[in-house]
């Protein structure tokens, strides 16, 4: 590839560190960036989430469940987390649309769960895009590797080819992990642990097996109008995620 190979070996080893001696990322910085959301759900009072986000169900209300936890948490004494379960209509998010900014999104959240990403597609974010007929701009994965999927066209980053699903990363399990993405314009970026995901990079300049399918979406710009953390699955797929310290603001926040 013209780009994004030199990144791989660094994304990977960076990962496998974390996992091989069980070290989490550096702890969320102990202020909140001017203008951003931050919210290590410390201040949920219950098990049922409530002030500044929304438990939402896409289709319909189901088995998925979306509760604050006290038990498993990356930092404080709270955490979300959610119980996800395969099929369509147990599909469970809990959304918020504060740090939205027309300027650009960025977000960092630090995610933990208990099942490897499996073949079928599964998402754990999502966004609302306004500019795309409200359809959904969702993160998560396929083939093993994260992935990003337009729920518009069902274009995906990377395409999910061999050599694209290569150039991803699986979602480490059973540790904390910081996620990091951001949208400015027609680029997405996605970071992992600190590191560039090569093959989670779209910038408008086709990349086969990367983003060359997703380009072909003259134009694109999303204009997102909200931000989820949550569960759907389109085949096989259940799994239990906690996440905690998200960030979401005009420019990136990092895992530090």
């Amino acid at each position: 590839m013209r780009r994004r190979r030199s990144g791989i070996l660094a994304t990977v080893v960076a990962i496998a560190a974390l996992t091989v001696i069980g070290q989490t990322p550096a702890h969320a910085a102990a202020t909140c960036p001017s203008g951003a959301f931050c919210d290590g759900f410390e201040t949920q009072a219950g098990t049922t989430p409530a002030g500044d986000w929304a438990v939402t169900f896409p289709n319909c209300s189901g088995t998925g469940t979306a509760t604050v936890d006290s038990a498993t948490v990356h930092e404080g004494t709270r955490s979300l987390r959610i119980d996800g379960t395969a099929g369509y209509c147990n599909h469970v998010f809990l959304g918020t649309t504060k740090g939205i900014t027309a300027s650009g999104l960025y977000a960092r959240f630090y995610v933990r769960h208990t099942t490897a990403l499996p073949d079928a597609h599964v998402a754990f974010a999502a966004m609302k895009d306004t500019a795309d007929g409200g359809k959904d701009l969702r993160m998560g994965g396929q083939n093993r590797a994260l992935q990003w999927n337009r729920e518009s066209d069902d274009a995906t980053l990377p395409e999910q080819s061999p050599a694209g699903v290569a150039q991803s990363i699986p979602l480490p399990v059973n540790q904390w992990t910081c996620v990091e993405f951001g949208i400015t314009g027609s680029e997405l970026r996605t970071w992992v642990g600190g590191s560039e995901v090569p093959g989670l990079h779209a910038d408008g300049t086709p990349t086969p097996d990367v983003d060359a399918q997703w380009g072909r979406r003259a134009g694109w710009r999303p204009a997102p109008a909200d931000f989820r953390l949550g569960w759907e699955s389109y085949g096989n797929g259940d799994d239990t995620l906690w996440f905690d310290d998200v960030v979401v603001a005009a420019s990136r926040i990092g895992c530090s």
